[in-house]
């Protein structure tokens, strides 16, 4: 329900004819040639716009965006209004009268308490942290009081705060959100509960909605899950994900760190740092779902922003790390906000005299497709890949596209590929994570194994040209291991190639009976059926 809805039933509650929004004055009704406030404080120029905004159709709404005069029709269940937006010098000023062409509803009692009670103290916040926003209300139980006020919206939107302010200041990465439980964290890789009171239903949906966007809010209403960015200013930025579950509503919210993390922060290879100074090429970030892929990617583009004088436009879903220009030009697009699609910003990039794109996510064959058509026309490309080892990802690349096509974009990706960055957490020794990269650099040999679909041969390739700066995963497991940071045991969960893992660490003289039943398993699985077993 928009918020302006309130008002307006109070208007036809009062037999008023006009509603009346003055920046810097009170919102006022004019009933019976006489006027009467109906807020509390003076409105100021954001609050007016946004409450309009909310309501409007999308070719008034860019007017209003724009700062220019807009007239438009609405429909509310207390009836059909008529809108008129105007400037009055520099405040803004707008007319709600009823729809007379309409037949007029039956004064009704309002639903909301009386005129007296309304305030716009939520709509100012909304508008200083959000201006192209507002929170939704929501219903509560009955009495005077059916739907929550806007001071509700703002009881709300602190606590959703406090909680997020907490996972900060533990070091948590994620915060989950579910009726019927207590807020959960996730510290060092494990989940852990607050001591805070479960999560009712109504209470976590008016959180939720007290920091949604209005495209968001639609999107949940319609489909019940929705992705959207939240900031706490000088705290840091948050990843959100909202759904609904078999209790109702639900949420999770990512940490995203409010200063740009650096490549030497990070422990990022001089190798893998030289990709940054390429005037071309395609460079894959990959990685499970929370294998710090964006964090990697954010550092990158900080090294270019810092090192190069270039225009870099990066396109999100939802927009992360938020980079300051520096000797680049920074452009940060999001997906659903600033642009339709992937494919569609991707395509619109080239006309927009870019040098640098990053993709945040290459979810089809067509953004997969421009994304390699755009690194070969003279572009260096960034992308990320839901892949766990770099020979993988080169074959997840090709084998989205038909058969047919396979063999074209087989050459063109050996072309244009130059490195692969794979990497995955691992809890480390005393607390924290520590990230196992595999890199992979394009070198003749590379680039002819792609080409001739031999990809299975790559892992060699990089066992043999460690000097080049290439890491296998297994490597890069047991440097932490050898490092003392991280567990054999942990590193071994991590490993994709088990066998070759568990030799390099009995090389190393490290007790392996943690993985002798998975490997002997593995093994057994390979021998052939009925073979009996090997004496000794």
């Amino acid at each position: 329900m928009a918020q302006l809805d309130r008002l307006l039933s109070v208007m036809v509650s009062q037999r008023a004819t006009t509603l009346t929004l003055h920046e810097d004055q009170l919102a006022e009704l004019e009933v019976g040639g006489a006027t009467r406030p109906v807020t509390k404080t003076p409105l100021t120029g954001p609050q007016v716009t946004t409450l309009l905004r909310e309501i409007a159709p999308a070719d008034a709404a860019s007017l209003l965006d724009r700062g220019q005069a807009a007239s438009f029709a609405y429909t509310s269940q207390d009836g059909s209004f008529l809108v008129d937006a105007t400037r009055d010098g520099t405040l803004w000023r707008a007319r709600v009268t009823l729809d007379a062409t309409r037949s007029r509803p039956p004064a009704v009692t309002p639903p909301y308490g009386t005129a007296a009670d309304l305030t716009p103290s939520a709509v100012a916040a909304d508008a200083a942290r959000a201006p192209a926003s507002a929170p939704a209300m929501t219903r509560s139980n009955g009495g005077e009081n059916a739907i929550e006020s806007f001071e509700g919206s703002e009881k709300s939107r602190a606590r959703l705060d406090s909680l997020l302010r907490a996972i900060v200041e533990r070091g948590a990465s994620d915060l989950h959100l579910r009726c019927g439980e207590p807020p959960i964290i996730r510290l060092h890789g494990e989940m852990a509960r607050m001591d805070q009171p479960p999560l009712e239903p109504a209470e976590l949906e008016s959180m939720l909605r007290s920091i949604m966007p209005e495209r968001n809010r639609r999107e949940y209403t319609e489909t019940n899950d929705t992705d959207y960015a939240y900031e706490i200013e000088g705290v840091a930025r948050f990843r959100g994900n909202a759904l609904k579950d078999r209790r109702g509503p639900a949420a999770v919210f990512r940490q995203i760190p409010a200063t740009v993390v650096t490549v030497e922060q990070m422990g990022i290879s001089p190798e893998v740092q030289r990709l940054c100074q390429l005037n071309k090429g395609l460079v894959l970030v990959t990685g499970p779902t929370g294998s710090g892929k964006s964090t990697t990617l954010c550092s990158l583009i900080d090294l270019v922003n810092r090192s190069r004088s270039d225009h870099v436009i990066t396109i999100e879903d939802p927009i992360e790390f938020v980079h300051p220009n520096k000797k680049c030009i920074i452009t940060q697009r999001q997906v659903g906000v600033h642009t339709g699609s992937f494919k569609s910003a991707l395509r619109a990039a080239l006309r927009e005299d870019p040098d640098i794109i990053l993709v945040g996510e290459l979810r089809d064959l067509e953004t997969v497709s421009i994304a390699i058509e755009t690194a070969e026309t003279g572009h260096l490309v960034f992308g990320t890949l839901h892949t766990t080892t770099a020979a993988g990802t080169i074959d997840r690349v090709i084998d989205q596209f038909p058969a047919d096509r396979q063999a074209q974009i087989r050459v063109m990706l050996a072309e244009s590929l130059r490195g692969v960055i794979s990497q995955t957490l691992c809890k480390k020794i005393g607390g924290g994570r520590a990230a196992a990269r595999e890199v992979l650099l394009s070198i003749p040999a590379v680039t002819n194994l792609i080409r001739e679909g031999k990809t299975f041969q790559i892992p060699s390739v990089m066992q043999t040209s460690r000097r080049l700066g290439m890491v296998t995963l297994n490597d890069a497991l047991l440097e932490l291991v050898d490092g003392g940071t991280v567990e054999p045991a942990e590193a071994f969960s991590k490993a994709v190639e088990k066998t070759g893992f568990v030799a390099g660490l009995k090389s190393r003289g490290i007790d392996t009976s943690f993985a002798d039943v998975e490997v002997g398993a593995k093994e057994a699985a390979k021998s052939p059926a009925g073979a009996a077993p090997a004496r000794r």
